[in-house]
This record gives C-alpha cells, sequence and structure tokens, in this order.
C-alpha cells in the first residue's frame, strides 16, 4: 500500500487552503471529502446568503477572489471559486470519499473508508465546525406535526407563508434569517428568541467595512490568549451589518431565550410566552470527531484538543476551527494564515 506523506480530510475551504501550501512545498498528499463536489457546504445553503467578508478580504492563498472590492459574494460564488480554485492548483480531491474511522499505526495512521484503507504519515483534519446540527433540548415539547426546519435545511421563506414563525438563535444566522422572513412577502409573524451575548456590529463603519478597521488595527490576527484575544472572546460572537433596532425595525419581535415548549407554545426566560406555527433552529453545530480513535485526542466535549492545530498526537493536526488561533481562523479570507503555519510543521516533519 502507497503511504501519503499526507491525508487530509476535509475538501473546504481549510482543505484547499493547506492542500494550496502541501503542493507548495511539494509533498506527497490527498485531500479527501465525503461530498460529491467542491464547495457542497455552501451549495446547501439558504439561497439569499451572502458573506460578510467582502470580496478583498475573502480569497484563499494565492487566488484572489474574483469580484469587485466592497463586495459581497453570494453563497453560489463562493462555491464557484473553491471549484475553481482546486483546479487552478491542480488539487488531488477524492470526492465521495468519507473517512469512518482514523487510527494510529506503526508508520502513521490508517484512514478507513467505504472504498479501503488509506495510509499516512501525518493527517491533517480539516472538516470544519459545522458538522452536527444543534437542536436544544428545550425545543421536544413542540408538537411532532409542526414544521420545525434547522438553518442547515433552510433555503427560502417560502414554506413558511401565513405562518407564525419562531428563529431561535441569536448569531449572523438567527439575525439574517429572521431579517428575511420579515421583509419577504407572506410570512404572517416573526419572532426571534435570543439567548447569546453577542455583539452587534455595524457592516460600515465611517465608509470603511469593518474587516478594512479589523485589519488595520491588527484585532483579525490577534492570538487567543492576547490581551487583544482575550477582550475579543468576552462575548459569545459577533452579528455583522444587523442590530436588534434594525430586526425591530423590519416587523420581528425580539425575545430573550426559549426556556419551555408545549405543543405550538413557546415560552422565554422573561415569563412570556407566544402561540407559533413553525419554528427555524438557528442554533449552530457541534463538531463531531468521534470517528478519531486515537487515545488522548478528543476532549470531554468529542472535539480534538490541540494547540494552534497541533494535537498531542504527533503527526496529527487539526485546521478551520473557531479561534484555532486568531478570530479569523475559520473564516474564508483568513484561513490561509493557520494553513501556512501547519504546512511548515508537516514539511518539516516530513
Amino acid at each position: 500500500m502507497t503511504v501519503l506523506d499526507v491525508a487530509v480530510v476535509g475538501g473546504g475551504q481549510a482543505g484547499l487552503a493547506i492542500g494550496y501550501h502541501l503542493r507548495a512545498r511539494g509533498l506527497d498528499f490527498e485531500i479527501l471529502d465525503a461530498a460529491d463536489s467542491v464547495g457542497h457546504v455552501w451549495r446547501t445553503r439558504w439561497d439569499s446568503l451572502r458573506l460578510f467578508t467582502p470580496a478583498q478580504y475573502a480569497g484563499l492563498p494565492g487566488l484572489a477572489f474574483p469580484a469587485a472590492p466592497d463586495t459581497y459574494p453570494t453563497k453560489d460564488q463562493v462555491t464557484d471559486y473553491l471549484r475553481t480554485y482546486a483546479s487552478h492548483f491542480d488539487l488531488p480531491i477524492r470526492l465521495g470519499t468519507a473517512v469512518t474511522d482514523l487510527a494510529a499505526i506503526p508508520a502513521g495512521y490508517t484512514l478507513s473508508t467505504a472504498d479501503g484503507s488509506i495510509q499516512a504519515r501525518q493527517v491533517v483534519v480539516a472538516t470544519g465546525p459545522f458538522q452536527i446540527p444543534v437542536i436544544p433540548g428545550c425545543g421536544g415539547g413542540f408538537s411532532a406535526e409542526m414544521l420545525q426546519l434547522h438553518s442547515s435545511g433552510y433555503r427560502d421563506p417560502a414554506p413558511l407563508r401565513g405562518l407564525r414563525v419562531l428563529v431561535v438563535g441569536g448569531g449572523n444566522s438567527g439575525f439574517q434569517i429572521a431579517a428575511e422572513l420579515a421583509t419577504g412577502p407572506g410570512v404572517s409573524a416573526v419572532t426571534l428568541s435570543i439567548g447569546s451575548r453577542n455583539a452587534c456590529v455595524p457592516q460600515r463603519i465611517l465608509g470603511r467595512d469593518i474587516f478594512w478597521w479589523q485589519t488595520t488595527t491588527g484585532l483579525i490576527s490577534a492570538p487567543a490568549d492576547s490581551r487583544r484575544g482575550r477582550w475579543l472572546r468576552r462575548g459569545e460572537g459577533t452579528v455583522i451589518g444587523l442590530s436588534h433596532q434594525d430586526l425591530r425595525r423590519a416587523g420581528v419581535t425580539v425575545r430573550p431565550r426559549l426556556t419551555s415548549t408545549h405543543r405550538r407554545r413557546a415560552g422565554f426566560a422573561d415569563g412570556s410566552s407566544i402561540e407559533i406555527d413553525a419554528v427555524v433552529w438557528a442554533t449552530g453545530y457541534r463538531r463531531d470527531h468521534t470517528w478519531i480513535t486515537i487515545d488522548n485526542v478528543l476532549d470531554p466535549t468529542g472535539a480534538l484538543r490541540h494547540h494552534r492545530g497541533v494535537t498531542p498526537a504527533a503527526g496529527l493536526y487539526v485546521l478551520g476551527q473557531p479561534w484555532q488561533h486568531t478570530t479569523g481562523s475559520a473564516l474564508l479570507g483568513f484561513v490561509g494564515h493557520d494553513a501556512a503555519y501547519l504546512a511548515h510543521h508537516l514539511d518539516r516533519r516530513t
């Protein structure tokens, strides 16, 4: 059996970014992805989704994003860009190849797939943070007949027309979906339940995009454990381009954390309750690294332990995680910095 220098698990933006650096260093590697096409995750997001990162800050290493500066690419433009990127650099991607088990062997690692096993001296887990949709436990009391969607399955407002809709989740997805439902035709009423302490910041400040300010001041590259990094992480996240006031102007009713559900009634932390006809769970995802059967590398939540992407297991790395090193670590235009750092480790160890 041929033993690769590096196997990369995941062919999204993180996998492509590390692939660029591995190709440049002449290493023998393959990118393994369970999807049937490059950019699959982006292609399946809701129709109106746009990056909140302007095009000039949305490129992977070596190839600028092909859109005018200060425009905000659609999810289909991102899909096309990722496909072009993989083709442009002739990255060796094996599609339709889900890795079901990763185990240590004397020569490095063996990766089990439906088509057989692959051996590699080193492995990069680049599957990102969006594996398993999360629905909070309190949602179990809703009627089984009521329409429920996770944001991963939401595409457009059409199935929700004429309904009273509750959107649960105070991150960017929750704000954007609630605003779309409220401003689009046909939805009877929209309520957004917010249980997190996310800061809301405008997309542009004094005529400049927020990412210009973050890049110019160095905030985007501040390490997670630095004073700046700790300051940025003091809340639970950041919502860009929309505020509570924007939502109320659009007709969205904003309520606190969802605490109880019974048939069609939703109860909130302030003691109020409403009747609804449908719910959209914009409550995020959890990482799933349980397919990695290596001792002492997973934390109690099932995610890989690491410091700046380097795990306790020699030759095993992770890439594309939120705050892996900086606030930009999981973003399309900034994951390349972490990829370059790990490529240096991979090359040196090879």
